[in-house]
């Protein structure tokens, strides 16, 4: 299956707004993020997606592959859908969303997460998920956490830490349970981006601010690939400046 990797560069960030060029050991954050991807042996292209001609202009300079969207989407997954309606795209069957500000996201967990959904034929998404190791990962809601059953479709995204161990103390969860924290790395079929992005936001996705839970709740399977190896997304400024080099 033809694969194309998309990565949408939002130059408006809450958080910390511009930080996709924020220079990290002399590169803006986005080139680290496009040369990782570049690394990967299941992805045939790599664009860059965002809503600013500053990210255009960059990713020119270093020499990337780059589309100008649509200012007002909400979401990187509106961001990818539209990329992927274009006539140049259209042919590719499977679809990499890879967050912007991962600069330092490995490429084997990007072909890790291809090669499940191309031998899993019942799931149209796939995203990844690694066991918590560390209180503060457990119960912080930043931290988003991810059940899942037997087949490794996902049954629950949530901020709160799930499941819920009624009979213990919190100090002891850990001891008594697997937890799993979702990293946002997700791969789509080509229809079912299309889909996904027509789709009105959901009342689960309302009260816990997760996309993907519209995506659950309205009938979409959600494959879940386990990864070892840790992430390292740079959300705010002071996350850059520790990195930076």
């Amino acid at each position: 299956m033809q694969t194309l990797g998309i990565i949408p560069a939002r130059y408006h960030s809450t958080r910390f707004p511009g930080k996709v060029l924020a220079e990290i050991q002399g590169k803006p954050m986005i080139q680290h993020v496009y040369e990782q991807a570049q690394k990967t042996r299941l992805l045939q292209e790599v664009v860059i997606a965002t809503d600013h001609e500053q990210v255009v202009q960059a990713v020119k300079n270093f020499g990337g592959k780059v589309v100008l969207t649509d200012a007002n989407h909400q979401s990187g997954t509106d961001r990818c859908a539209e990329v992927i309606g274009l006539s140049e795209f259209q042919h590719y069957e499977l679809v990499v969303n890879i967050q912007g500000d991962e600069p330092f996201i490995h490429p084997e967990q990007i072909d890790k997460l291809v090669s499940f959904l191309k031998n899993n034929a019942a799931f149209e998404i796939a995203t990844l998920a690694k066991k918590v190791e560390d209180q503060h990962q457990l119960f912080n809601p930043n931290t988003v956490k991810v059940v899942f059953g037997q087949r490794q479709n996902a049954l629950y995204f949530s901020r709160n830490t799930i499941p819920y161990l009624r009979d213990e103390p919190l100090g002891n969860w850990l001891q008594k349970a697997d937890f799993y924290k979702h990293i946002g790395l997700y791969a789509f079929k080509n229809k079912t981006l299309r889909s996904i992005a027509k789709l009105p936001v959901g009342q689960l996705e309302n009260l816990e601010k997760l996309e993907q839970l519209r995506w659950l709740e309205n009938g979409y399977a959600i494959g879940i690939q386990l990864t070892e190896l840790e992430t390292q997304g740079i959300d705010t400024k002071d996350e850059w400046l520790r990195v930076r080099g």
